[in-house]
């Protein structure tokens, strides 16, 4: 039977780039009807919170992988650009499709957008269905006893570990009856990568977008690094890491994947497994406030923030941005956020903290310069992470917990490798002063190399000082309240 006979299933793919353990294509799959695989670039719903530089780098990667991955089962990636409920209302009037089927997101945005076509698409008697290819659970079926959502993580995560081990992840298929749909973009076209001037140099040398390199990383990081994760994912001066995030978050791999083979890993369980565990434990803890609180990423969660005097501090902020602080571990982690698109968990909380508390700016300030620059910019988690540094979020870190960059950087870096590798103008600077080079005496920085305030720049705030004003304004606002 030819195409023209049947109508297709168009599978939307969205945060789900990967044909493995992908529920919505494997549902077009068995359906019985031609495929028509579409990806949409939507830069109008999201507004905002489209997707920023280093992320639109990534996803042009991500989009030739999985055509690539795609003509090998015998299919091709449709491309269009626009509105995503109007361009797939447009395909299923032009191809004649019976069905569409795709994995959820869950920003506000695409929530509300993904019921109005739903609704759209069933009235004009298409089947239209939706499954959950991103979460261990979805947001509403992790629920307190009085059946509302949680707000702090360790009970939230009691109860996803209580419903035992997500299901085994399903196969890629072994093939795609494909239909052919006119009318696709030239992923080119589109001008997702940089090029006046480029400045993806450095994520080209640190990143293999795609379902493959996710495979990879993974096991990479299983064989390498696991058996030392708990003690060793504070260390940004060591490989410790999954760096999954950015795969994660594109759905090149499910968080089903990443359970299953460091569940079968560390058989039977044990402290490296569970700390690495958790941390996809936060990330569903996210997901479910930004499914329940729909204004995390913009508002804080907790109102008496909304009084906080926040600074303007314009150039404090370009220093923060530029990683010219004049506090090594601050500036080696910006640095290393604006060449590789991703920085250390540990120094995301100290550069986090430094620009909150010490520089009294605005986490969304700090959020949106996230966006912009990692390459794992994830609206749920990069919000849940904002507001817990800033003090105003759910469960978040008490106001009052301020991290002291130079005791961070000595505890956490203490050879100063990564200062060193991220901000090589204090290469030379011994070990025990590396992380506060003013301390350093005349020989000392001459030896180095270092000139204060020339090739290094000097401390753009006193910290005891930044601290105690932090604290004075936040105990105001617990007095006011």
């Amino acid at each position: 039977m030819s195409d023209a006979s049947r109508s297709p299933a168009i599978v939307w793919f969205r945060q789900d780039l990967r044909l493995a353990d992908n529920p919505a294509l494997l549902a077009a799959c068995e359906s019985g009807r031609p495929v028509l695989p579409v990806y949409v670039l939507d830069d109008e719903t999201p507004g905002d919170w489209r997707p920023g530089g280093a992320s639109r780098w990534w996803l042009h990667h991500s989009l030739a992988d999985l055509d690539r991955a795609l003509q090998n089962k015998g299919a091709r990636l449709h491309l269009r650009k626009g509105p995503a409920d109007r361009v797939i209302r447009e395909l299923v009037e032009q191809t004649g499709a019976g069905a569409v089927y795709w994995n959820r997101c869950y920003e506000p945005f695409a929530t509300e957008r993904d019921a109005r076509l739903k609704a759209a698409l069933k009235e004009a008697g298409v089947e239209a269905r939706s499954f959950n290819g991103s979460l261990l659970a979805e947001p509403w079926e992790i629920a307190t006893k009085d059946g509302g959502p949680y707000r702090v993580f360790t009970p939230f995560w009691k109860a996803l570990q209580a419903r035992g081990a997500p299901p085994a992840p399903a196969p890629e298929p072994g093939s795609i009856e494909h239909y052919a749909a006119h009318g696709s973009d030239e992923l080119d076209a589109w001008g997702l990568l940089p090029t006046r001037p480029d400045w993806a140099g450095g994520l080209r040398k640190t990143w293999t977008p795609g379902e493959a390199g996710a495979q990879t990383r993974l096991e990479a990081f299983i064989e390498s690094a696991l058996d030392d994760y708990s003690e060793g994912r504070n260390r940004p001066d060591r490989e410790s890491t999954s760096r999954l995030s950015p795969h994660l978050h594109c759905g090149e791999i499910s968080p089903r994947q990443v359970w299953t083979a460091v569940d079968a890993a560390a058989a039977p369980p044990d402290a490296n497994a569970a700390a690495f565990l958790s941390e996809i434990g936060w990330r569903e803890f996210s997901h479910h406030l930004l499914h329940h609180f729909p204004r995390f990423p913009d508002a804080n969660f907790q109102s008496k923030f909304d009084a906080f005097p926040w600074r303007d501090g314009d150039e404090a902020f370009r220093a923060w941005t530029r990683g010219e602080t004049g506090f090594p571990i601050v500036d080696a982690g910006m640095r290393q956020l604006w060449e590789t698109g991703w920085m250390h968990n540990r120094v995301r909380m100290i550069v986090a903290s430094f620009l909150v508390k010490d520089l009294m700016i605005d986490w969304r300030k700090g959020e949106a310069w996230f966006w912009d620059t990692l390459v794992d910019a994830d609206l749920a988690n990069n919000a849940a992470g904002w507001q817990w540094t800033a003090g105003s979020g759910a469960d978040a870190a008490p106001f009052f917990r301020i991290f002291n960059p130079i005791t961070q950087g000595r505890k956490f870096d203490p050879d100063g490798a990564y200062v060193r590798r991220w901000v090589p103008e204090l290469g030379e600077m011994p070990a025990d002063l590396i992380h506060a080079p003013w301390e350093a005496d005349s020989v000392t920085l001459a030896g180095a190399g270092v000139r204060p305030g020339e090739t290094y720049p000097d401390p753009i705030v006193d910290h005891g000082e930044a601290r105690k004003r932090a604290l004075a304004a936040f105990n105001a606002l617990k007095d006011a309240a």
